[in-house]
């Protein structure tokens, strides 16, 4: 179940030069990422940590939406949206998220990376998430990076 924000409307922070269209007052967090776990030697530890920082993550100060997707070839997608930079920070530096992200470095042949701003709390779809992680987004340090990797390629999710 996806939390969801009420917002006021309140007066426009300025008006737009073309015309009186008001800017939002909110904007939401999006972060993805997208991690490939190099062996099924580390795919227990992995879906262990995961689901403690998914859990981590739907209980945390400022969190209004988690999911995950499992996609194939031992890769998986995370999507958070966050009421504010500071609150997607603090849950990563805390807990089990703050626990696995050393451990990814050994586990994972591609990680990556995007974050952005949105007018709204709603999750992006996979497939846009996509879209924005492989044109705006950068990759993570891992230790045994892949060809992939390397260059930057990121495959669509098969949803």
């Amino acid at each position: 179940m996806q939390r969801q924000l009420a917002i006021a409307q309140t007066t426009p922070l300025y008006q737009d030069q073309v015309g009186d269209i008001p800017t939002p007052e909110f904007m939401a967090i999006v972060s993805i990422t997208r991690l490939r776990v190099r062996s099924w030697k580390y795919l227990v530890p992995f879906l262990f940590y995961a689901l403690r920082s998914y859990r981590q993550a739907r209980h945390s100060q400022g969190n209004l939406a988690a999911s995950l997707l499992r996609d194939s070839d031992r890769t998986f997608w995370t999507r958070t949206v966050w009421t504010t930079e500071s609150a997607m920070k603090d849950f990563m530096l805390a807990g089990a998220h703050r626990q696995v992200m050393r451990r990814l470095l050994e586990w994972c042949t591609e990680a990556a990376l995007v974050h952005w701003e949105q007018e709204n709390d709603l999750e992006p779809d996979w497939h846009d998430a996509h879209r924005r992680l492989q044109s705006e987004g950068r990759p993570s340090k891992v230790n045994h990076p892949s060809p992939a990797h390397e260059s930057f390629r990121i495959r669509p999710p098969s949803c």
